[in-house]
């Protein structure tokens, strides 16, 4: 492994126990065992860390299952609107659900109200989801599978609706809840019902 990726493991290995915030950049350097000094010349800041952790783990996760190529026509020839987005919605929840990503949502999630660096990785992590809805629906629309009036409006809501209820499912999944079925597929047919051809 090489010395960027141990200072992100170490980071993340620290935080699960300690919460984000509380972790050092001297703890990180002991964890890795190197000098906080030589820790710098690889991340200038902790924040730093947390960015490259999130880069790092979004990509991986990505690869594990199989997402790191994504080719929207492929996905769309011959799929009605609803298999295209429960595909998609699908391959976004396994990256989500993979248990090092997961891990590191529940980490950031749950300082994003004090950690600036937290709330700044969530605010990309939704912008990215938005903005690849957004390129989906205009190539929906060009190939006559689906009519918006907005298709940036409509692009915002869906992923708003399907971020909220992945956050909700990991919710009732760390709570022992017993989960309701298919929120997701129940979604995205009143969805397409609405905005498919």
């Amino acid at each position: 492994m090489d010395r960027k990726k141990e200072i992100v493991s170490a980071l993340m290995e620290l935080a699960s126990e300690k919460g984000l915030g509380a972790v050092s950049m001297q703890q990180i350097a002991n964890k890795v065992g190197i000098t906080k000094a030589s820790l710098y010349n690889h991340f200038s800041s902790k924040d730093e860390i947390i960015e490259a952790m999130y880069h790092y783990l979004r990509d991986s996760s990505k690869k594990n299952i199989g997402m790191d190529s994504f080719d929207v026509d492929s996905l769309i020839d011959n799929r009605s609107m609803c298999e295209i987005l429960a595909e998609t919605v699908e391959s976004y929840r396994k990256m989500c659900m993979e248990p090092q990503m997961l891990m590191f949502y529940k980490i950031i999630m749950s300082e994003r109200a004090i950690n600036k660096s937290a709330a700044e990785i969530m605010v990309t992590e939704t912008r990215t989801m938005i903005n690849a809805t957004k390129m989906l629906f205009y190539a929906l629309q060009i190939k006559g599978k689906a009519h918006f009036e907005n298709i940036d409006a409509a692009a915002f809501s869906f992923a708003m609706a399907i971020h909220s209820i992945i956050d909700y499912e990991c919710d009732l999944i760390h709570s022992d809840t017993v989960t309701e079925n298919n929120m997701l597929q129940g979604y995205i047919n009143e969805f397409c019902k609405i905005y498919g051809e």
